[in-house]
């Protein structure tokens, strides 16, 4: 077994020399057969490993038993230990999500804030086996889904790794009689509450049972070559994407329209994420849309998410960002446009004098761009700031923030002495021109204003040692590399 697990790791490259490996343990069956074949091969690969556990505060006395187990057994192989505790019940109303959704966040964020604790290159390890990726495919097909929905558990998925995705759950269980691995059960997973439940305790025992005994094994199979060619039309994509690129956009003629379905489909995929900065919200009926402009007549144009535009003209199809057309040599062609988010008839000004409402946490989409709010405690971390993400200190934060562009009375805390500017003279201290004042996103509480997203936040609300809780806000539209 540990061979094969070693094996599938070296195969995938999923831990290098150094690296420190963050095993999420819960004391079920699954992440003890990790952590222990882990464990095993630490000395042949060479790596660190630690494990994080997360209490959400759900399951009352049986959520303290699988603290205390993952911590004494730790404690016995000698393996160090992190808990992070969280009020998971109590975060979902505050937040007003779903306590899945708010595990979901809860467990990303004790494992982010391991990582800055351990301040070095880290690969976050999870326990998904081959009826996981089964059960995960088949809920995305369900659903409606293209080849990356069917392939998204990976082996090794950036800093994610999936040691034992290579093995049966029929296999788990052998190694743990095998070994002698003590295990725990979470009431939770035998519940048919939960849809992916339902999937595994119904629907893939049916199919196991009267299709195909190693059903799991042969979907795992699938969704490896599904990878491959998922990955080789992105690349080819990429390759006939380049002679369409133009300044801030792309114009897309008649030479594109030539090519392959499949192959104008991705290309338009990677333009339109490129541009976006994200591809959540994406999907093929925007892909399909931009496609059909190229039969229609000149003049006809279609707003897309994150402040995108296609517009036909004589010669092919432009699809670039608001704001950035005149850079890109766009004319105005139009005073109109479809939006199919919504059906309706849009104006390029739709957003002037309108606002939209922070969900915290959550997302908002608005004609201005899509908005992520988190919430975390602060303890120090290292805030790891890029140009269209912000961490402001919520305790000062008095109101709901609103998304909006700029209006008369408008200003900004600019020192720590709590002084004021107006945002007019701000936006020209920080050269930004005319022409654009009028479209940039801003995050307001009132008139003051909290961030002008892709430059400066108000002094007032950024962190400091007496800081207790944090919002992160991300716009989901600038290029987040910068």
């Amino acid at each position: 077994m540990e061979r094969k697990v070693l094996a599938y790791i070296k195969q995938n490259r999923m831990i290098g020399k150094k690296d420190m490996v963050l095993a999420g343990v819960s004391g079920g069956s699954d992440s003890m057969a990790m952590l222990h074949i882990l464990k095993e091969l630490q000395e042949k690969l060479d790596f660190t490993l630690r494990v994080v556990h997360v209490h959400h505060g759900i399951r009352g006395k049986e959520a303290d038993r699988d603290r205390s187990f993952v911590e004494n057994i730790c404690r016995k192989w000698q393996i160090p230990c992190t808990v992070y505790c969280y009020d998971v019940p109590g975060l979902s109303r505050e937040w007003k999500l779903g306590e899945e959704e708010t595990g979901r966040i809860v467990r990303k964020e004790a494992f982010q804030r391991e990582a800055a604790v351990c301040g070095m290159k880290i690969k976050i390890a999870l326990a998904h086996n081959q009826e996981d990726l089964a059960e995960t495919m088949l809920h995305n097909l369900c659903r409606g889904t293209g080849l990356r929905g069917l392939c998204t558990m990976r082996p090794a998925d950036g800093e994610i790794i999936r040691p034992i995705l290579c093995l049966s759950r029929e296999k788990i269980t052998g190694y743990l009689k095998e070994k002698k691995i003590p295990h725990i059960q979470d009431s939770t997973n035998l519940s048919d509450e939960y849809t992916r439940n339902r999937i595994r305790h119904h629907i893939l025992p049916m199919l196991e049972q009267q299709v195909n005994g190693k059903a799991a094994a042969h979907m795992a199979e699938t969704a490896a070559r599904i990878s491959q060619a998922e990955e080789y039309l992105t690349q080819q994509s990429c390759q006939v994407l380049r002679e369409f690129q133009k300044n801030n956009g792309y114009y897309f003629t008649e030479k594109f329209f030539m090519e392959p379905q499949i192959i104008r489909i991705y290309a338009l995929q990677q333009a339109m994420e490129q541009l976006a900065g994200r591809r959540k919200d994406l999907t093929a009926v925007h892909y399909d849309k931009v496609l059909e402009l190229y039969e229609m007549q000149t003049g006809r144009r279609i707003s897309l998410p994150y402040r995108m535009e296609a517009r036909r003209d004589y010669e092919g199809v432009r699809l670039f960002r608001y704001g950035e057309e005149k850079s890109a040599g766009v004319t105005n062609q139009a005073h109109e446009s479809s939006d199919i988010r919504t059906g309706k008839t849009v104006c390029e000004k739709e957003s002037a004098g309108l606002e939209w409402q922070i969900r915290i946490p959550g997302t908002v989409t608005s004609p201005l761009g899509i908005f992520t709010a988190e919430i975390f405690s602060y303890e120090g971390q290292k805030i790891e700031e890029k140009k269209y993400t912000k961490w402001l200190d919520y305790d000062k934060i008095k109101k709901n923030p609103h998304i909006r562009t700029r209006r008369t009375g408008d200003y900004m805390v600019i020192n720590a002495q709590g002084n004021t500017k107006k945002l007019n003279r701000c936006m020209i201290d920080e050269k930004i021109p005319s022409e654009y004042r009028d479209s940039i996103p801003l995050i307001a509480c009132g008139n003051e204003i909290l961030w002008m997203v892709g430059s400066r936040m108000n002094e007032r609300y950024k962190i400091n040692p007496q800081t207790r809780k944090v919002l992160v806000l991300n716009y989901q539209g600038g290029n987040e590399n910068e």
